[in-house]
């Protein structure tokens, strides 16, 4: 059993605007930007050091869906909501490129609560969520509406 099945799984009722949750870390090296890109997002600045020198990103860069994908691990074990984290829409911005060396870690807030007028065993929390690196910069702003449900009686 891991430390996330042994964690008290929250609720709708656990929740509260303001609340703030944070992350462990996940260091990241180029191996794994160049294994997800090959896979994923397979563009020259993801896959080849030297190429990735001569573009945009002037070095090699993570996909921003190798750093959404690695924010996700992170929320789904620092938010452990009862019924698993239901997106419902969202907007997501990459302020900086991710980079090998990096140490990603997620520091999300409970921005609103707002219940279902129709169906009051849920509602729609919008959280707010920033992946910052080991300098505490920000690599990735996600703003996200989740279906959160009541706990049954």
């Amino acid at each position: 059993m891991d430390d996330n099945e042994m964690r008290p799984r929250l609720w709708l009722d656990d929740l509260s605007v303001g609340q703030e949750f944070h992350s462990r870390e996940h260091p990241l090296d180029a191996e794994q930007i160049v294994d997800f890109a090959s896979r994923f997002d397979p563009q020259p600045f993801h896959l080849d050091p030297e190429a990735a020198r001569h573009s945009y990103f002037q070095g090699l860069a993570a996909s921003g869906w190798h750093t959404m994908a690695i924010t996700m691990k992170l929320l789904v074990e620092s938010i452990p909501l009862a019924q698993g984290i239901i997106g419902a829409g969202a907007e997501i911005a990459w302020p900086r490129p991710t980079r090998p060396g990096d140490i990603l870690r997620v520091k999300s807030r409970i921005d609103e609560i707002t219940p279902s007028r129709s169906r009051p065993d849920r509602a729609m929390v919008l959280a707010h969520s920033v992946t910052l690196n080991q300098n505490a910069e920000v690599l990735q702003d996600f703003r996200a509406r989740l279906l959160v449900f009541r706990k049954e009686a």
